[in-house]
C-alpha cells in the first residue's frame, strides 16, 4: 500500500472536524433559553397597603337616679326580682319581700356548713328562682344551678357543672334558646395560682349547658374590676349586656362584636351601688334592682338610655 493511500482517511477526518465542531455549537446555543424581555406597559411593582392605625370608640359616661331604696340585711351578693316581690341574697340565704311595704314575707335558707355556701346571683323565671352557686373561696373551683319556688320558698332542683376551667358561676340568664353566664377568677388568694382576675369571662351555652362560644372583657374594664370580676350581669332590654364588678359604683356596658373575642365596651355608668348582682324589672322597662353590699340595702333605679353608636358592636339579642 502507498504512504498517499495511508494517507486518505487522515485528510478526510481532519476535513470533517470543522463541520462536527460546527454541529455541536449550533446544538449547545440551541439549548440556551432565548433572552427575555418586558413587555412594554407592564405593571410596576405593588405599592405598601395604607392600613390606618385602630383608634377605639370612646365609651359613653351616663349616669343612673336612684328612686328608692330597701332596708334587706341579706342584700350582701345580690337582688331578683318579679312582679310584686324581690329577693335579697346572701350566700346561703334567699329573702322574700314585698315590693309595696318592704316587709319580708318568706325565705330559703341552706344549714350553715351545708352544701350551699355561696350564692352569686338569682334571677325570677316563671315563678321560679334559679340562682348561680358556687364553692367559693374553694379550688378547684365549682360551680352549680339552685332552683327555688318562688311561690312556697322551697328549693325544687339542682343541677350540677362541676369544675369548670372558665371559673366561679357569677350569674346567668336565658339567651336565645339557651343561656349567658359570668364566670370570675380572683387575684386573691381564693383564686388559682395559674389564673388571675384577667382570666375571668363570658360564655354562652345552650339549653342543655353545653358551650356554645364565649367572650373576653376589654382589658381597661378588668383593671377596674381587679382584684376581682364580674360580680353581677345581665342583658339588659335594649339588648346590651351589663355588667357590675364587685364593689365600685360603676356599671359598664357592652355590645357583642362583629369581630374577635373582645366584648366591645359601648358606656360607663355611674349607678350609686356598691357593685355586685343586679337584676332588671322586667315589669317596669328602664328599672333595675341592685344592692349596696356595705349597709344592706336593695336600691332601685331608673336607668339612662344607652344608644349603639358605635359600628363595631351588634346587639345580643
Amino acid at each position: 500500500m502507498s504512504r498517499y493511500s495511508l494517507l486518505v482517511p487522515v485528510l478526510l477526518t481532519i476535513a470533517l472536524l470543522p463541520a462536527c465542531v460546527s454541529a455541536g455549537s449550533g446544538s449547545a446555543d440551541a439549548q440556551q433559553p432565548p433572552a427575555q424581555s418586558t413587555p412594554q406597559g407592564a405593571p410596576s411593582a405593588p405599592q405598601r397597603l395604607d392600613i390606618p392605625t385602630y383608634s377605639p370608640v370612646p365609651a359613653l359616661q351616663l349616669k343612673a337616679t336612684m328612686v328608692r331604696e330597701y332596708q334587706a340585711p341579706e342584700a350582701r351578693q345580690g337582688v331578683a326580682v318579679d312582679a310584686n316581690h324581690f329577693y335579697a341574697v346572701v350566700n346561703n340565704v334567699v329573702a322574700k319581700y314585698d315590693k309595696a311595704t318592704g316587709s319580708r314575707v318568706a325565705y330559703w335558707a341552706s344549714p350553715r356548713g351545708g352544701p350551699i355556701r355561696h350564692i352569686n346571683s338569682c334571677i325570677a323565671d316563671g315563678g321560679e328562682l334559679w340562682c348561680a352557686n358556687s364553692n367559693f373561696p374553694e379550688t378547684p373551683m365549682a360551680s352549680s344551678i339552685e332552683v327555688i319556688d318562688a311561690a312556697t320558698m322551697t328549693h325544687v332542683r339542682s343541677h350540677s357543672l362541676g369544675v369548670l376551667d372558665e371559673g366561679s358561676l357569677t350569674f346567668f340568664e336565658r339567651l336565645g334558646g339557651g343561656w349567658i353566664a359570668g364566670f370570675a377568677h380572683y387575684d386573691e388568694d381564693s383564686g388559682l395560682p395559674f389564673k388571675n382576675s384577667s382570666y375571668a369571662g363570658i360564655v354562652s351555652y345552650d339549653a342543655d349547658w353545653r358551650r356554645l362560644g364565649g367572650w373576653m372583657i376589654p382589658a381597661a374594664v378588668r383593671e377596674r374590676m381587679a382584684p376581682h370580676a364580674a360580680s353581677g350581669g345581665g342583658i339588659g332590654p335594649d339588648g346590651l349586656l351589663y355588667l357590675f364588678g364587685h364593689d365600685r359604683p360603676e356599671m359598664y356596658v357592652f355590645a357583642k362584636p362583629k369581630l374577635g373575642p373582645v366584648l366591645v365596651h359601648i358606656a360607663t355608668i355611674d349607678v350609686d351601688a356598691a357593685g355586685q348582682a343586679f337584676t332588671w324589672d322586667v315589669s317596669k322597662p328602664g328599672t333595675l334592682y341592685a344592692i349596696n353590699r356595705p349597709n344592706g340595702t336593695v336600691r332601685v333605679f331608673d336607668m339612662p338610655a344607652v344608644a349603639l353608636t358605635n359600628p363595631e358592636g351588634e346587639r345580643f339579642r
